[in-house]
């Protein structure tokens, strides 16, 4: 691309073809206008106080933890209700997805039985599953799945009622693919939460999260 200065390289310019003197002026003024501006704004930037966020309370912290999570009841693969009484006394990781996905889902329960058993803590440790598509995972399906693992899950499915009341409390976004695909039928978090031998939230697995940090974060559970 051709800049404009060289089509006049060579060719003097002539009287005619000069800019007026008063609009050079003039652009000079409107020059030392904003840079006189540009400094007034950058003083303003550094000398003005900024105001800072409130960080959370250690109390602010802990509180919202105890509340995330809670009580539920929903259907085990074997088709009788399933409490989460069950789980009380032993850390447990829980993971909600649906047995038709293609990638995340058979991926993340995957890599849990492959970090627990790096962990040294099959039994010491519960991996459970939760459908977010009742409609077509019920026990058959939701055992099936589990057992693919070669690996103890427990598999869980409920009515759509129950699997909504469960996903709010544990703050999980699902719903049906705006442009579904084999395999991609529901958009939905793809966190791992990690809770203690006490039922509290202790931590989260990323699926971008690194198998060490991963790991780690297992351990400490135990």
């Amino acid at each position: 691309m051709l800049c404009a200065s060289s089509f006049y390289k060579g060719a003097p310019m002539t009287q005619d073809s000069q800019p007026p003197r008063r609009n050079l002026k003039q652009v000079r003024i409107l020059l030392w206008v904003l840079v006189a501006l540009a400094v007034a704004g950058t003083a303003a930037i550094l000398l003005y106080p900024r105001g800072k966020a409130n960080p959370l309370t250690t109390q602010e912290v802990v509180s919202a933890k105890a509340g995330f999570g809670g009580p539920f009841s929903l259907v085990g693969a074997d088709g009788k209700p399933f409490s989460s009484a069950s789980l009380e006394g032993k850390p447990y990781a829980i993971y909600f997805g649906y047995t038709r996905c293609g990638d995340v889902c058979p991926i993340t329960l995957g890599r849990l039985v492959k970090l627990r058993k790096q962990a040294a803590a099959d039994d010491r440790l519960n991996i459970v599953f939760v459908t977010i598509d009742p409609a077509h995972d019920g026990p058959a399906e939701v055992g099936q799945y589990d057992k693919a693992f070669n690996a103890p899950i427990i598999g869980l499915t409920g009515s759509q009622a129950q699997i909504d009341r469960v996903k709010k409390q544990y703050g999980i976004f699902a719903q049906p693919s705006a442009h579904p695909m084999p395999g991609k039928e529901m958009e939905h978090s793809a966190t791992v939460l990690l809770f203690d031998r006490d039922g509290k939230l202790a931590g989260t697995i990323a699926t971008d999260e690194g198998d060490g940090p991963a790991l780690e974060k297992i351990k400490r559970l135990l």
